[in-house]
């Protein structure tokens, strides 16, 4: 009597383990086909105001604005992205690996990177430019950078471009962040910061710096910035169809205009996509 008591128990257990599991995989089908519970992640970058930067209110600019519109199109809701900061020395690995579904951060389509990660885009062309300023009249030209002190971040090859090609005396100095040239600048420590100008419009939109600075409109070097996908990734032409509805539709211009507006950047109109201009 006692062994058919156990038997009987066991039997239940068994039955409810067996249901359990049935309801557990309709469960996660469910989640996968509806779309209820999917996720997307999308690397961008933390610390580029205007571009992509954490926030205590979340994460803001023109590149999370962007990946924004295109998780739309491909079906994920805002709330189903996972951002990922993704550090532009790491990009390329964290597509690889597959940390990251797909990319916009500052992303500069070149040879070099095109051999190992796919681009959609390119979605915005900026260049290489100078910030100072605002009541700067000495500079007007990159040679008029030649005796100033120019400042970019350490690791960088903007402001030693600008000195071996354009302004042979221009004096460097290299400093850990933007943050730090954008102080020393406003003191007047430093004459010029330069990197890309979508880059620097974004710093110089921020409040505690409107009205403080202005762009040299100078157009030193095109800078195609594209969406990284995996190599052979699928999601490419997706991207594309998504990039040239965001242009068609006119939320293109609403991001520009919000994320860059207040430093008057001069944005080059929106490019054609798979049009890399060198």
């Amino acid at each position: 009597m006692k062994l058919r008591k156990v038997t009987a128990a066991s039997a239940v257990v068994l039955a409810l383990a067996v249901t359990a599991t049935a309801c557990g995989s309709d469960d996660k089908k469910d989640s996968d086909s509806s779309g209820g519970d999917k996720k997307i992640t999308v690397g961008i970058k933390f610390d580029q105001p205007g571009i992509g930067q954490k926030t205590p209110q979340g994460y803001a600019g023109f590149d999370v604005d962007v990946a924004t519109y295109v998780a739309g199109k491909l079906g994920y809701k805002p709330d189903q992205i996972q951002w990922r900061e993704t550090k532009s020395a790491d990009r390329e690995n964290a597509l690889s690996r597959g940390d990251v579904d797909f990319i916009a951060a500052s992303y500069s389509i070149t040879p070099e990177r095109q051999q190992k990660v796919d681009f959609a885009g390119p979605y915005l062309l900026a260049h290489q430019d100078v910030l100072i300023r605002a009541d700067d009249t000495t500079i007007k030209s990159p040679s008029d950078l030649n005796s100033k002190k120019l400042c970019s971040v350490t690791g960088s090859t903007s402001a030693q471009n600008v000195h071996d090609k354009l302004a042979p005396k221009a004096q460097l100095q290299n400093l850990p962040t933007y943050s730090a040239c954008l102080t020393g600048l406003q003191n007047k420590a430093i004459d010029a910061l330069t990197t890309d100008d979508s880059i620097l419009a974004g710093y110089a939109s921020q409040a505690a710096f409107k009205g403080k600075f202005k762009l040299g409109g100078f157009k030193m070097t095109n800078e195609n910035y594209g969406i990284g996908v995996k190599k052979g990734s699928d999601l490419k032409a997706k991207i594309n169809t998504a990039l040239e509805a965001m242009v068609s539709d006119g939320s293109w211009k609403t991001a520009v205009d919000k994320n860059f507006g207040p430093a008057q950047y001069k944005n080059e109109p929106a490019p054609k996509i798979g049009n890399i201009v060198s």
